[in-house]
């Protein structure tokens, strides 16, 4: 088997090397291209089910292109026709749960109306916070993209996405767009790294999801016209 710094931008060692200048950069990652017919799209999810598998495994820094193409019983060739690096495979595994995120927010924000935000948020922060709680993956997503620039640029945009399905429930607290967008993100921001924080070993989660429920409870509350009548 190869070893790891074989893979291009798998290391520090990597630094110089062809391709590798785009992980120093703030362009966000994304694969090659995108499977078309339903037996790529099988080769394509089994990747990266197989990538989730070895990022709890073996943790990122001895993840290699060459472990995911094994365990998921394809070429590696192939994995490199929608897959330049590790790096893009982590960053589409963040596109993968954000994109799930954002598709039960939408849920609930249709459940409660806006201005019931308290509910909304507690209900949705308990979400999440099982979502965590149950998959480890997610973690290991979550802690791979701070890798590089390229890597935390990609899963900026995806937290922006999910950030901008937030701003719309929260307009009626905040009428001005640019802060109502700045709130958005840090509270996206906040959520992720708090439950990150919370399902850490050696972290009680249920504490750390309460606190996260009264941090960002509190923080929203300055915000609510019924508190400055």
């Amino acid at each position: 088997m190869a070893q790891v710094q074989s893979e291009p931008g798998t290391g520090t060692r990597d630094a110089l090397r062809p391709g590798a200048s785009r992980l120093l950069s703030s362009e966000p990652l994304v694969p090659r291209k995108r499977p078309t017919q339903q037996r790529s799209q099988l080769r394509f999810d089994a990747m990266l089910a197989a990538a989730r598998d070895l990022l709890i495994e073996v943790g990122f820094e001895s993840l290699t292109c060459e472990h995911i193409a094994q365990r998921a019983d394809v070429p590696i060739g192939t994995l490199y026709q929608y897959f330049a690096n590790k790096y893009v495979v982590v960053c589409e595994l963040d596109r993968q749960d954000a994109t799930g995120v954002q598709s039960e927010l939408a849920t609930f924000a249709a459940e409660v109306p806006s201005l019931d935000w308290p509910r909304l948020l507690e209900k949705f922060i308990d979400h999440l916070a099982q979502l965590w709680h149950d998959d480890p993956s997610r973690r290991a997503v979550w802690l791979a993209v701070q890798s590089t620039p390229a890597t935390r640029a990609t899963a900026t945009v995806h937290e922006r996405a999910l950030a901008a399905l937030v701003a719309r429930i929260i307009a009626p607290l905040t009428p001005e767009r640019s802060r109502r967008a700045l709130m958005s993100e840090l509270l996206v921001h906040t959520a992720y790294s708090l439950l990150s924080f919370s399902v850490q070993e050696g972290q009680n989660h249920t504490d750390t999801v309460a606190e996260l429920k009264l941090m960002l409870g509190r923080y929203m509350m300055l915000e609510d016209p019924e508190n400055s009548r």
